[in-house]
């Protein structure tokens, strides 16, 4: 009997599926990684429902995905959903459709068990350290914040901050104009309290971002420097903070169409990434970061982790 297992990440944009077997070295080798921009929470995300269209396109994904799931005999599934299923009225209905069509069960996890799985993720990238790393996860729905070393958590805590939210609600001009911007700045001031009372009795080594919006700021990094990047050969990247910079100034500068035409720029993050990189922004600057580092591995690597009996979780709960 084989060991492949099938991971699958419902989120507010994106919908992974991830087909693993066990690795003894790496965790594991992956088999097929599925991603598609469903967009979930497009035009209900601060209305708490799942629009008609958005509906519709998750649920066909998912009747992909089980086709995957079939053809490459996978013996253990694991499909969760996040911040957008959390919230939204017809989310129980979603997941019964998604379960009569496609067979996949799917479970809806807190903020908080979020939080634990993408820290064993990134721990399983081999990026943290023995200092303190803040693990920082850019959702749609939601924004993760982790505290901790390679040995435990120390802080967990779910924002539902994620970038569409905050797109729905200040990026309604193109480019973003100074207003807005200001207005996003003063509202993170207000809803991540809790975050910087608690920082202010810990020091920070590094910030490690372990979402789509980082993974597009080091691959914009790397072509402007006319280098090519893969995820598979680069699960870790370290930025340089003067490029890291210039990239979001570029991003936060640009409209629409010039954002479009970004090669490194896939489409479901052509608008959200401007929220994303202010909110980047904001965290260096705020916190007075000085490395900031990229981790592909994510919740989604995390859940394999739990699957294949390896995840090491200890420490503190969230607050």
């Amino acid at each position: 009997m084989n060991n492949r297992v099938a991971v699958m990440d419902l989120g507010t944009n994106t919908f992974h599926l991830l087909i693993a077997e066990h690795h003894t070295e790496n965790l594991f080798t992956e088999i097929r990684h599925e991603y598609v921009g469903v967009k979930l929470g497009e035009g209900g995300i601060n209305e708490g429902t799942i629009k008609p269209d958005a509906y519709r396109r998750g649920v066909d994904t998912l009747v992909d995905f089980g086709r995957l799931i079939k053809e490459y005999d996978v013996q253990q599934v694991k499909a969760i959903a996040t911040s957008a299923m959390r919230s939204a009225s017809n989310g129980p209905q979603f997941m019964a459709e998604v379960e009569e069509r496609a067979g996949i069960r799917i479970e809806t996890i807190s903020g908080d068990r979020e939080a634990s799985y993408i820290y064993e993720g990134v721990r399983a990238s081999g990026c943290i350290g023995s200092q303190n790393s803040l693990i920082v996860d850019i959702g749609g729905g939601s924004v993760e914040f982790i505290l901790g070393d390679d040995s435990r958590i120390l802080y967990k805590q779910s924002f539902e901050i994620g970038a569409a939210r905050l797109m729905a609600l200040f990026h309604k001009t193109d480019p973003i104009s100074t207003q807005e911007v200001n207005e996003l700045n003063n509202y993170l001031d207000e809803r991540l309290a809790p975050l910087f009372t608690e920082l202010k009795n810990h020091a920070i080594q590094n910030l490690i971002g372990s979402s789509g919006a980082f993974e597009t700021f080091a691959e914009l990094v790397e072509l402007e420097k006319g280098n090519s990047f893969n995820l598979k050969q680069t699960p870790v990247y370290h930025f340089d903070a003067k490029e890291l910079n210039q990239i979001i100034e570029n991003i936060v500068q640009a409209n629409h169409d010039e954002r479009a035409a970004m090669k490194g720029i896939i489409p479901v993050r052509v608008d959200m990434i401007v929220v994303a990189s202010l909110l980047t922004r904001y965290l260096i600057s705020r916190l007075n970061i000085n490395e900031v580092v990229m981790s592909a591995y994510s919740l989604k690597e995390g859940v394999i982790a739990e699957l294949f009996g390896l995840s090491k979780l200890q420490g503190a709960q969230a607050q």
